[in-house]
């Protein structure tokens, strides 16, 4: 979609599971300073695909590069190394520590302070200043001495959010982050999400059942049926064209589906 090189790309990227071929071949480019949504029926492989860009899966066949640097054989830790950030559709954070222990720890991650962090994070005034300004962003300052595991629902996929913030990653991946939020905290994500793309320095996946979220966010659509690329371009040509609104939405082109995720 640019002639600038990409950041972040899959070549003929495949896994197989059994005799399934649940993502097949699937080539795409993402460059900065755009956001995509990734969208497909259920089981379409829009997150099996995104696990395998962030390592959570092993490729089968095929290629993710960062930059031209391929991380193919990379376990996900390193992807993150990298400049990887993805954000789950369940929450993946230390039940056992406080909001601000969380974020401290991963500010301090990002900056390299040695194998003794978590003492040093918690004796550094910048390191902490950093941590709760990250959850200022999230509206997250005033629980930040709460433990995790006592926190909402929601609460926690924000706080996910100002985990990915603080690594600081060349590269968001966000996998449903408004599922099982109420109507009251969607907006503070995708409010978060809208500044980040404002930055123009980042690329932002987004994988998203939601046609409101998609239209409001993207750039960029791609579509996934069968775990095969089938549609990709600007949202309203791709929201438009038969192919999606008849075969993988289920509906005619003056109908406003849903679109569900796999």
């Amino acid at each position: 979609m640019s002639s600038e090189q990409a950041v972040l790309e899959t070549r003929d990227l495949t896994i197989n599971f059994g005799g399934h071929v649940a993502v097949n071949r699937v080539s795409c480019q993402f460059h900065q300073g755009t956001l995509t949504s990734i969208v497909g029926p259920n089981c379409a492989g829009t997150t099996t695909w995104f696990n395998l860009i962030s390592g959570q899966l092993k490729a089968s066949a095929g290629q993710v590069t960062l930059n031209g640097e391929d991380l193919t054989g990379l376990p996900a830790a390193r992807r993150a190394d990298k400049g990887l950030g993805r954000a789950f559709q369940l929450t993946n954070l230390f039940p056992n520590l406080t909001a601000l222990e969380n974020v401290r720890l991963a500010v301090a991650a990002r900056h390299n302070i040695g194998h003794v962090f978590w003492q040093m994070a918690s004796r550094r005034r910048d390191i902490t200043d950093r941590a709760m300004a990250y959850l200022a962003q999230v509206n997250l300052a005033g629980r930040a001495d709460y433990l995790v595991s006592g926190l909402p629902h929601g609460d926690q996929r924000k706080l996910e959010v100002a985990l990915m913030l603080a690594l600081e990653p060349k590269v968001f991946m966000f996998d449903e982050p408004t599922a099982g939020m109420s109507v009251d905290e969607v907006p503070v994500i995708l409010d978060l999400i809208a500044n980040i793309k404002k930055q123009q320095d980042k690329v932002i996946l987004l994988v998203e059942h939601k046609m409101d979220v998609v239209r409001s966010l993207s750039d960029r659509i791609v579509v996934l049926h069968n775990g095969e690329l089938v549609a990709d371009g600007e949202p309203a040509d791709v929201i438009a064209s038969p192919v999606v609104q008849e075969a993988y939405l289920g509906a005619t082109p003056d109908q406003q589906p849903e679109v569900a995720h796999g």
